[in-house]
C-alpha cells in the first residue's frame, strides 16, 4: 500500500525558484521530449497529479504539471520534480506509472506560465469552488460559483497557449462555462495578439475515482465529451483515444459541451439525492428496531433498485457537495431560469447529516460530553486515500469540539488535517470513553487492528458506516457497540 508524500507543512518554502531557471528547465525537458506531444496539466491535486501521470505513460506524450495556485500547494512541483508522487494512494499501479514517468524524464511540475507556450494540449484540473453560505444547522443560506480564480487562470492559458493548441476542460464546471465564459476569454485574449484563429476548447469531465483502483478510473472507463465546434469536439476525440482504452470504453460524444457540463453535475446530483433519500430512512429504521442494511441488502438483489444507499455518517470530498449547486446556479445565472430546490435540498441534508450521529452520542452521555475522550477512526471522506476536502468528520468534530469533548483522530493515510490545523495521533491509545468508526480504511479491518481495538476495555463503538459489520463479535472489548441505521 503506497504511502509515500511529502509533508506539505514542513516544505512550504519548498519550491520558489527564479522564473529565468524555471524556463531554462522547461525548454531542457522538451529537448529531452523532442519526439514528444507536450501536454500540461494545469492543476496538481487529486485529479491533475492522477491524470499527468496517466498522460506521461503514454509513449506519445510528455507531461508539464503546472500549478499556478496557492504558493502552499508549490509543496507538490517540489516533490513532482523529486521523483515523489503529491499523494497518499493503495492504488500502486498509480505510484509505479509515476516512478516510470519520472525515471524516463517525461514528467516535471512548475509555477511559470512560460509552459503554456510550449504545449500542444492543455488539460485544465483546477478547482472551481462554490461560496456556500450554511447556517448553524446547516440549512443552506446562500451558494454562488466561485468563478474569478478560474476566470483568471483561462485568461492565462490564452494570453500563452499555440494557438492551435487544445484546450480540455475536465474540472466540473456550471452547465453553459465553456460557451458563455470559456469562449469569449479565449476570444478576447486571441484579439489581443493578434490571432485570427477560432480557439479550440474540449469538455470532458473527470470520472476520477481515488482508492485501490484510481489509476484506472481514468484510462479503463467510460468518457462523454463535446467541443464548442466540431474541430475541438473531433480534437478532444483524437486526443482521449491515445489515452483511454476506448476498446473496451467507447466513448460518447454530445452534441455540445452544455450537454457534457450537464452530464456530470446531474450524475452527481442523482447521487447526492440518493444518498439525501436514505437519510430520512436512517432515522425511521432506528425508530422501528430494524436494520437498515438488511432490508436495503434485500432491495438490491433487484437490479432496478441496485445502486440504493446505505446509511452513514455523511457526505464529503469535492463533488457532490458541491456540483448540485453548481447546476442551480447555472440555472438562475446562465440560463434565466429557477432554482433547482430538490438537488440544493439534497445537499443541505447531505451536509447536516453528522449531526443525527452527534445526537445519538449526546443522547447515550446523557448530554454530558465535557471531558469525554473520543477517538474518530479516519478523517479522509472516503476509504482508502488522504483526500480530508468536505469530510463529514469536520461537523462532528467540530459539535463534539463546541461541548468541551477531547477528541483525536487516527487516519494512516492523513498525519497532518489541514482544514482543522491539527495534527493526526500516529498511535491509538487503550484510554476513551468511546471510538467512532468513521471511514472505512483497509487497515482498519485486518486482525491486527482489531487487536489495538481490543486494547480500550470498556468502551463504546460507534459505527457510522457499517465498518465493522460481519466483524462486531472480534470486537469483545466495547461494553457497547451502536450502529447508525441499525435499530438494535
Amino acid at each position: 500500500m503506497s504511502k509515500v508524500s511529502i509533508n506539505p507543512i514542513n516544505s512550504k518554502k519548498f519550491y520558489i525558484k527564479d522564473e529565468n531557471e524555471e524556463r531554462a528547465n522547461i525548454d531542457s525537458f522538451i529537448k529531452k521530449n523532442i519526439q514528444k506531444k507536450i501536454v500540461v496539466v494545469l492543476g496538481l491535486g487529486f485529479v491533475g497529479a492522477a491524470m499527468s501521470v496517466v498522460v506521461s505513460n503514454k509513449k506519445e506524450f510528455a507531461v508539464i504539471g503546472v500549478d499556478l495556485g496557492d504558493k502552499r500547494n508549490y509543496w507538490k512541483i517540489g516533490s513532482i520534480n523529486s521523483g515523489i508522487l503529491p499523494l497518499y494512494s493503495a492504488d500502486k499501479k498509480l505510484e509505479e506509472f509515476f516512478r516510470q514517468s519520472y525515471e524516463n524524464n517525461k514528467i516535471i511540475a512548475t509555477y511559470s506560465e512560460f509552459a503554456f507556450k510550449k504545449a500542444d494540449y492543455i488539460i485544465v484540473d483546477i478547482n472551481l469552488d462554490v461560496d456556500k453560505v450554511n447556517k448553524q444547522d446547516k440549512k443552506i443560506i446562500s451558494y454562488n460559483a466561485k468563478l474569478d480564480n478560474f476566470k483568471k487562470s483561462i485568461e492565462r492559458i490564452f494570453l500563452n497557449c499555440k494557438p492551435e493548441a487544445l484546450v480540455l476542460v475536465e474540472t466540473t464546471v456550471p452547465p453553459g462555462t465553456c460557451e458563455n465564459i470559456i469562449k469569449p476569454i479565449a476570444k478576447k485574449a486571441f484579439i489581443e495578439r493578434g490571432v485570427n484563429l477560432e480557439p479550440r476548447i474540449g469538455h470532458s469531465y473527470e470520472r476520477v475515482t481515488p482508492g485501490p483502483n484510481y489509476l484506472d478510473s481514468i484510462e479503463n472507463f467510460y468518457r462523454v465529451y463535446s467541443g464548442i465546434d466540431e474541430a475541438s469536439s473531433n480534437a478532444t476525440e483524437s486526443f482521449l483515444r491515445k489515452i483511454i482504452y476506448t476498446d473496451r470504453y467507447p466513448l460518447t460524444r454530445l452534441n455540445n459541451t452544455n450537454e457534457t457540463e450537464t452530464a456530470k453535475v446531474l450524475e452527481n446530483s442523482y447521487r447526492a439525492m440518493n444518498i439525501a433519500f436514505i437519510s430520512e430512512w436512517t432515522k425511521f429504521a432506528e425508530k422501528a428496531n430494524i436494520d437498515l442494511y438488511k432490508v436495503i441488502d434485500a432491495i438490491k438483489l433487484r437490479p432496478t433498485h441496485s445502486n440504493i444507499m446505505y446509511p452513514g455518517l455523511g457526505v464529503g470530498g469535492y463533488c457532490l457537495t458541491k456540483d448540485p449547486l453548481l447546476a442551480s446556479w447555472a440555472s438562475m445565472n446562465l440560463f434565466n431560469g429557477s432554482e433547482l430546490a430538490e438537488s440544493v435540498r439534497a445537499v443541505e441534508i447531505n451536509d447536516g447529516m453528522p449531526s443525527h450521529t452527534f445526537q445519538k452520542i449526546k443522547d447515550y452521555f446523557k448530554n454530558k460530553l465535557t471531558g469525554k475522550k473520543f477517538l474518530i477512526l479516519g478523517v479522509s471522506y472516503i476509504a482508502d486515500l488522504s483526500d480530508t476536502r468536505h469530510s463529514p468528520v469536520e461537523y462532528l468534530f467540530d459539535l463534539l469540539s463546541e461541548e468541551n469533548s477531547d477528541v483525536s483522530i487516527y487516519d494512516p493515510y492523513v498525519k497532518f488535517w489541514e482544514e482543522r490545523n491539527l495534527a493526526t495521533i500516529q498511535n491509538i491509545g487503550t484510554q476513551y470513553d468511546a471510538v467512532i468508526a468513521a471511514v472505512k480504511h483497509s487497515e482498519f479491518q485486518e486482525e491486527s487492528f482489531l487487536d489495538k481495538l481490543n486494547q480500550i476495555k470498556g468502551s463504546v463503538l460507534f459505527d457510522t458506516f457499517s465498518v465493522y459489520r460481519n466483524r462486531y463479535h472480534l470486537l469483545g472489548s466495547f461494553r457497547e457497540i451502536i450502529k447508525i441505521g441499525v435499530g438494535y
